[in-house]
């Protein structure tokens, strides 16, 4: 199943749901086919890597996990708050707006 995504690469936002609840960061990467993003610094979890040649030692590495559409809300630039996404249909676009204050996303 494909889902269209109100939230696009470099949006903010905010988690609403989750361990992370209340954190805000900036959309790294999105998977319409999964319905989930990337947000940086959410979501994050430790892996542990083996040496794979010799004399390298083994690490930890902070790996960013992505994160479920549902959980997430937009952070409105114009009145920060958390909120849903809309469209306003024009004679030439489709823009997306903030449901609060009614001010256009870019």
């Amino acid at each position: 199943m494909k889902y269209t995504l109100k939230i696009k690469k470099g949006d903010t936002v905010m988690v609403a749901g989750g361990k992370d609840r209340g954190k805000k960061g900036k959309v790294v990467r999105a998977y319409p086919k999964l319905g989930k993003i990337v947000v940086d610094g959410v979501n994050q979890r430790t892996r542990h890597t083996r040496p794979r040649r010799a004399g390298e030692k083994g690490q930890r590495v902070i790996v960013t996990h992505p994160i479920n559409l549902s959980n997430v809300r937009l952070v409105c630039p114009s009145c920060g708050k958390a909120t849903r996404v809309g469209y306003h249909v024009t004679a030439t676009s489709k823009v997306r707006i903030c449901k609060k204050c009614n001010a256009e996303l870019s």
